[in-house]
């Protein structure tokens, strides 16, 4: 059988064609700016086979702290704790509640945790400024946390049900009794991010979904593991000619001093990636690990705030927040999320690529992002999919993604969405790009989009 074409393959969602095609007017509002200040994030860790040194919570405090030092507020300023996470610590229920009582926010600032998967760090900044915007707040810290080292262990439902009938089981012999029915099997936990990285819709793991896209856009696995080494090329140079600004060094419960992002590989080339073997489609997958976003440990905020709080403070902004756009498709084919999550908020703001001097596109997968790339320049997918009229046309990789990202920095979940936000900000006062876009695809079939505008 012939394989599909991108558009026909991605066209097999109706929702996903109808919404790509129709760009919605931007939400009634007051008509208030809103800004994005100031962030902070934390050295991303990689996860080494346990428990990291930090919780959810821990890193939001780590990354929170130098932040407010600096701010010419008190922490109990803020009107609301917006805080991302997906993988909540079983002693942290709600850390958006948690981190704000242990930054010193005060009993009486609300502080509460959203939930969108991979953009839930981007989704606490769109919350806070639509309630800005809407004359709800005027302060509010956004960000997002995750610690994948610390994801459970799960056991099956089958053991589930033994432990509790073991525990329920009254006098000796019937203690007894339930030890008869025990097996060795019950002993043996599933890892949750396993579980949690595989869609339960279309029962397809992220990295397979990845491989989707390589076969529709004939990315091949030269072309993923030449991105992978540039992205671990141009986190390097970044930290060495410290364009981090927003990078906040963080101190470990043993006295360990984490200053950089511990992924980083620099020294890697083509050739040794070539080596690899496929990690979800053997043998002619192009999805390795040496080409995905590593499993990571980190924590950001931002500072969000009308213009009256930044008048109130003397604040100066990094970027005006313009606008959000969240869009759906197909969860086999999630990685297209930046694709349609993007061109309709370009669209309803009259702008064209050429007029983006900035991108951050969140690198799940090289062979995502690269067909992101291709899709944009796909004929029959922009007519088709997206409704233009002719091909959006190729980003220019001098403006994409220029400080490298998730491949060689890592992706905490609830974190990714806030972190490419704020560097975006930082990005383009570096290249002086009067726009700005953060996008990222969203396990589940989703994309998220957030333009910003450099602030005078």
């Amino acid at each position: 059988m012939a394989a599909r074409t991108p558009q026909r393959r991605a066209a097999a969602s109706g929702r996903t064609a109808t919404r790509s095609r129709t760009a919605r007017p931007a939400p009634s509002d007051t008509g208030r700016a809103v800004y994005l200040v100031d962030g902070a994030r934390t050295p991303f860790i990689k996860a080494r086979n346990g428990p990291g040194p930090f919780t959810p919570v821990d890193l939001a405090v780590q990354a929170g702290r130098p932040l407010l030092l600096r701010q010419p507020f008190e922490p109990t300023a803020f009107d609301e704790v917006i805080l991302g996470c997906v993988n909540v610590h079983a002693d942290e229920v709600n850390p958006g509640r948690v981190a704000a009582l242990r930054l010193d926010c005060g009993q009486e600032v609300p502080g509460w945790t959203v939930q969108r998967n991979c953009a839930s760090g981007m989704q606490s900044i769109d919350t806070a400024f639509r309630y800005i915007r809407q004359g709800h707040a005027d302060l509010i810290l956004a960000g997002g946390t995750e610690a994948l080292s610390h994801a459970p262990l799960l056991f099956s439902g089958e053991a589930a049900g033994w432990f509790g009938s073991f525990y329920a089981a009254r006098g000796l012999a019937d203690k007894l009794q339930s030890l008869l029915n025990f097996r060795p099997r019950f002993l043996m936990p599933t890892l949750g991010i396993l579980r949690g990285l595989t869609d339960p819709v279309v029962k397809l793991n992220m990295g397979q979904t990845a491989e989707v896209l390589a076969h529709q856009f004939a990315v091949t696995r030269e072309e993923a593991d030449a991105y992978a080494v540039e992205s671990h090329r141009r986190l390097a140079q970044a930290h060495e000619e410290g364009r981090l600004e927003e990078l906040a060094a963080m101190i470990g419960p043993d006295g360990t001093l984490y200053e950089h992002d511990d992924g980083v590989r620099p020294d890697n080339t083509v050739e040794q990636l070539a080596k690899l073997k496929p990690a979800f489609e053997r043998p002619f997958g192009q999805v390795t690990a040496g080409n995905s976003s590593q499993i990571t440990d980190g924590g950001s905020w931002t500072v969000v705030a009308s213009e009256d709080a930044v008048k109130k403070y003397r604040l100066k902004p990094l970027a005006r927040i313009v606008d959000c756009e969240w869009a759906a498709l197909d969860p086999s084919i999630m990685g297209l999320g930046p694709v349609l999550s993007a061109t309709p908020l370009l669209r309803r703001h009259g702008l064209a690529r050429g007029d983006v001097g900035a991108w951050e596109i969140n690198e799940a997968f090289a062979a995502q992002v690269l067909a992101c790339i291709k899709a944009w320049t796909d004929k029959g997918f922009c007519t088709d999919i997206l409704g233009l009229d002719a091909p959006f046309g190729e980003i220019d990789r001098d403006i994409l993604n220029v400080d490298g990202g998730a491949i060689s920095l890592g992706h905490p979940v609830g974190t990714s969405g806030n972190r490419i936000t704020l560097h975006l900000a930082h990005v383009m006062r570096r290249l002086g790009a009067r726009h700005g876009l953060a996008t990222e695809c969203i396990g589940g079939g989703m994309g998220g989009a957030m333009l910003l505008e450099l602030a005078e």
